[in-house]
């Protein structure tokens, strides 16, 4: 598996049957860079989102009418992109499976929150939170934590999914800082790689990772810190 952080909390992921984009938050993203959008749209097959906020849903809609892509989100989400034209759309909700054809998506709990503003200035609801298991056929097992605090059920995830790689928020003020998400990588996971996310996009977020890389000094779990735009093979 070919794993690519575009920014914030997007990731393109490659395997032998998918070309899978979380949270393809590009347009308005500081931190990303405009010549990936071609890369990142090529052969595209799924778009997987962890919640209704505009830095995660970003770039979704134009992408799934420029690609066919299948989108694959929250209920509520889901029937909110659906109104706004998107037509191939898997919808779940926590503690559901989707099988996608070669891989299955897992939606499990987040501690955060999920809306959007419309043009009238008033917020509404998108749903829970969600984190994203993907388990594949031939692939390790991949955590994509979205938006989320530590919490003790963390275990359960764990348990009952064992994944090997975890995609874990950092930046702080919106999500757990980057010594809470040690603790919890340390405490509640046995990932052979993580690779953190969520800082180093917005002035009011962390801006690098040292912080959680210090926490987890000493752990088996090798931390991956590429460059935005870099590749990592797993």
């Amino acid at each position: 598996m070919k794993i690519k952080w575009l920014g914030h909390s997007a990731f393109h992921l490659e395997t032998a049957k998918a070309k899978i984009l979380i949270d393809p938050f590009f347009t308005g993203n500081p931190s990303f860079d405009e010549s990936s959008r071609k890369d990142a749209a090529a052969g595209l097959t799924h778009i997987l989102l962890t919640h209704g906020h505009g830095d995660h849903v970003g770039d979704t809609i134009a992408l799934a009418k420029e690609t066919g892509a299948t989108v694959v989100a929250n209920a509520d989400l889901a029937a909110w992109l659906g109104s706004k034209g998107v037509k191939a759309i898997e919808m779940g909700n926590t503690g559901g499976t989707i099988h996608l054809g070669g891989f299955s998506t897992t939606f499990v709990n987040a501690l955060h929150s999920s809306a959007q503003l419309t043009e009238d200035g008033v917020s509404h609801s998108l749903g829970s939170a969600n984190g994203l298991v993907l388990h594949f056929e031939d692939e390790p097992t991949l955590y994509h934590m979205g938006d989320t605090d530590i919490f003790s059920d963390m275990a359960l995830i764990q348990e009952l999914h064992q994944p090997e790689i975890g995609l874990v928020p950092i930046g702080d003020r919106f999500t757990m800082g980057g010594a809470v998400a040690a603790l919890a990588c340390r405490r509640f996971f046995k990932f052979g790689s993580v690779l953190p996310c969520h800082y180093g996009s917005f002035g009011i977020i962390d801006q690098t990772p040292e912080t959680f890389v210090a926490g987890m000094d000493g752990a088996s779990t090798k931390v991956e810190t590429p460059a935005v735009g870099g590749i990592v093979t797993v």
